[in-house]
Protein backbone atom coordinates (compact mmCIF):
# COMPACT_ATOMS: atom_id res chain seq x y z
CA UNK A 1 0.00 0.00 0.00
CA UNK A 2 1.57 3.32 -1.00
CA UNK A 3 2.27 5.80 1.77
CA UNK A 4 -0.02 8.81 1.79
CA UNK A 5 1.99 11.99 1.20
CA UNK A 6 0.50 15.25 2.41
CA UNK A 7 1.86 18.76 2.15
CA UNK A 8 2.35 20.27 5.60
CA UNK A 9 3.52 23.72 6.66
CA UNK A 10 6.26 22.19 8.83
CA UNK A 11 8.57 19.20 8.22
CA UNK A 12 7.21 15.70 8.77
CA UNK A 13 8.97 14.03 11.68
CA UNK A 14 7.04 10.76 11.88
CA UNK A 15 3.87 9.69 10.08
CA UNK A 16 2.98 7.10 12.74
CA UNK A 17 4.87 7.81 15.98
CA UNK A 18 5.02 5.25 18.76
CA UNK A 19 2.77 6.13 21.71
CA UNK A 20 5.61 6.30 24.24
CA UNK A 21 7.51 8.63 21.95
CA UNK A 22 4.54 10.97 21.61
CA UNK A 23 4.23 11.18 25.41
CA UNK A 24 7.99 11.68 25.85
CA UNK A 25 7.85 14.67 23.50
CA UNK A 26 5.00 16.41 25.37
CA UNK A 27 5.60 20.13 25.85
CA UNK A 28 4.66 22.04 29.01
CA UNK A 29 1.70 23.45 27.06
CA UNK A 30 0.47 19.88 26.48
CA UNK A 31 0.59 19.21 30.21
CA UNK A 32 -1.31 22.47 30.76
CA UNK A 33 -4.01 21.36 28.28
CA UNK A 34 -4.19 18.01 30.07
CA UNK A 35 -4.57 19.74 33.47
CA UNK A 36 -7.18 22.15 32.09
CA UNK A 37 -9.18 19.25 30.66
CA UNK A 38 -8.97 17.41 33.98
CA UNK A 39 -10.24 20.46 35.89
CA UNK A 40 -12.82 21.60 33.32
CA UNK A 41 -15.14 18.59 33.43
CA UNK A 42 -15.84 18.50 37.20
CA UNK A 43 -15.90 22.31 37.27
CA UNK A 44 -18.60 22.34 34.63
CA UNK A 45 -20.59 19.76 36.63
CA UNK A 46 -20.23 21.83 39.79
CA UNK A 47 -21.32 25.04 38.04
CA UNK A 48 -24.25 23.20 36.50
CA UNK A 49 -25.24 21.98 39.96
CA UNK A 50 -25.06 25.55 41.28
CA UNK A 51 -27.32 26.78 38.47
CA UNK A 52 -29.87 23.98 38.80
CA UNK A 53 -29.54 22.32 42.23
CA UNK A 54 -30.60 18.73 42.70
CA UNK A 55 -31.13 16.91 45.97
CA UNK A 56 -28.40 14.39 45.10
CA UNK A 57 -24.88 14.16 46.45
CA UNK A 58 -22.31 15.32 43.91
CA UNK A 59 -19.33 13.33 45.18
CA UNK A 60 -19.67 10.40 42.74
CA UNK A 61 -20.50 12.63 39.78
CA UNK A 62 -17.50 14.88 40.48
CA UNK A 63 -15.18 11.88 40.78
CA UNK A 64 -16.44 10.43 37.51
CA UNK A 65 -16.20 13.88 35.92
CA UNK A 66 -12.62 14.20 37.15
CA UNK A 67 -11.73 10.82 35.65
CA UNK A 68 -13.39 11.64 32.32
CA UNK A 69 -11.69 15.04 32.29
CA UNK A 70 -8.34 13.34 32.97
CA UNK A 71 -8.81 10.92 30.07
CA UNK A 72 -10.15 13.60 27.72
CA UNK A 73 -7.35 16.02 28.64
CA UNK A 74 -4.76 13.32 27.98
CA UNK A 75 -6.26 12.49 24.58
CA UNK A 76 -6.26 16.18 23.63
CA UNK A 77 -2.63 16.62 24.73
CA UNK A 78 -1.68 13.42 22.85
CA UNK A 79 -3.41 14.70 19.71
CA UNK A 80 -1.58 18.06 19.94
CA UNK A 81 1.78 16.29 20.27
CA UNK A 82 0.96 14.00 17.33
CA UNK A 83 0.08 17.00 15.15
CA UNK A 84 3.62 18.30 15.70
CA UNK A 85 5.06 14.93 14.60
CA UNK A 86 2.95 15.14 11.43
CA UNK A 87 4.14 18.68 10.69
CA UNK A 88 0.69 20.22 11.13
CA UNK A 89 1.90 22.68 13.79
CA UNK A 90 5.22 24.25 14.77
CA UNK A 91 7.66 21.44 15.58
CA UNK A 92 11.23 22.79 15.71
CA UNK A 93 11.81 21.42 19.24
CA UNK A 94 10.55 17.96 18.29
CA UNK A 95 12.58 18.01 15.07
CA UNK A 96 15.80 18.63 17.01
CA UNK A 97 14.96 16.00 19.64
CA UNK A 98 14.10 13.48 16.91
CA UNK A 99 17.32 14.13 14.99
CA UNK A 100 19.41 13.78 18.14
CA UNK A 101 17.64 10.64 19.39
CA UNK A 102 17.53 8.71 16.12
CA UNK A 103 21.04 9.76 15.04
CA UNK A 104 22.34 8.35 18.32
CA UNK A 105 20.44 5.09 17.71
CA UNK A 106 21.94 4.90 14.20
CA UNK A 107 25.47 5.48 15.58
CA UNK A 108 24.93 2.71 18.13
CA UNK A 109 23.85 0.36 15.33
CA UNK A 110 20.32 -0.06 16.71
CA UNK A 111 17.20 -0.02 14.55
CA UNK A 112 15.85 3.53 14.31
CA UNK A 113 12.36 2.78 15.56
CA UNK A 114 13.09 -0.13 17.88
CA UNK A 115 13.12 -3.87 17.44
CA UNK A 116 9.96 -5.83 16.79
CA UNK A 117 9.55 -9.57 17.09
CA UNK A 118 6.32 -9.57 15.10
CA UNK A 119 6.19 -10.69 11.48
CA UNK A 120 6.20 -8.04 8.74
CA UNK A 121 2.52 -8.54 7.94
CA UNK A 122 1.59 -7.80 11.59
CA UNK A 123 3.77 -4.67 11.57
CA UNK A 124 2.16 -3.52 8.33
CA UNK A 125 -1.31 -4.16 9.67
CA UNK A 126 -0.50 -2.29 12.88
CA UNK A 127 0.73 0.67 10.83
CA UNK A 128 -2.37 0.72 8.65
CA UNK A 129 -4.64 0.60 11.70
CA UNK A 130 -2.83 3.24 13.75
CA UNK A 131 -1.78 5.77 11.08
CA UNK A 132 -3.61 9.03 11.78
CA UNK A 133 -5.70 7.25 14.43
CA UNK A 134 -5.25 10.28 16.68
CA UNK A 135 -7.85 12.03 14.50
CA UNK A 136 -10.41 9.36 15.43
CA UNK A 137 -10.12 9.52 19.23
CA UNK A 138 -13.79 10.47 19.56
CA UNK A 139 -14.84 7.20 17.92
CA UNK A 140 -12.14 4.77 19.06
CA UNK A 141 -8.95 5.73 20.92
CA UNK A 142 -6.12 3.75 19.34
CA UNK A 143 -2.39 4.19 19.88
CA UNK A 144 0.62 2.87 17.99
CA UNK A 145 2.20 0.34 20.36
CA UNK A 146 4.10 -1.61 17.67
CA UNK A 147 7.62 -0.91 16.46
CA UNK A 148 7.56 -0.97 12.67
CA UNK A 149 9.59 0.52 9.79
CA UNK A 150 6.73 2.56 8.25
CA UNK A 151 7.23 6.17 9.32
CA UNK A 152 7.26 8.19 6.10
CA UNK A 153 10.74 9.66 6.59
CA UNK A 154 14.10 9.13 4.95
CA UNK A 155 16.40 7.17 7.32
CA UNK A 156 19.54 8.53 5.63
CA UNK A 157 19.09 11.87 7.40
CA UNK A 158 19.92 10.08 10.67
CA UNK A 159 23.11 8.54 9.29
CA UNK A 160 21.68 5.14 8.34
CA UNK A 161 23.36 3.64 5.30
CA UNK A 162 21.06 2.24 2.64
CA UNK A 163 21.71 -1.39 1.59
CA UNK A 164 22.43 -0.31 -2.02
CA UNK A 165 25.16 2.07 -0.85
CA UNK A 166 26.76 -0.58 1.36
CA UNK A 167 27.07 -3.13 -1.47
CA UNK A 168 28.57 -0.62 -3.94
Amino acid sequence: MPQKVTETPYPLIDADPHAFRVVRYFRPSDYAVWAAGTAAFPSALYLWEMADPAKLRMRTALRLGGFLGFVGGFLLAYQRSSARFWGWSENKREELLDLEELSQRAKDGKPLYGESFQPQWVQGSAYRNSAFSQLKFSAFPMFNLVNHPHHGTDPTKYGVKVAAEESA
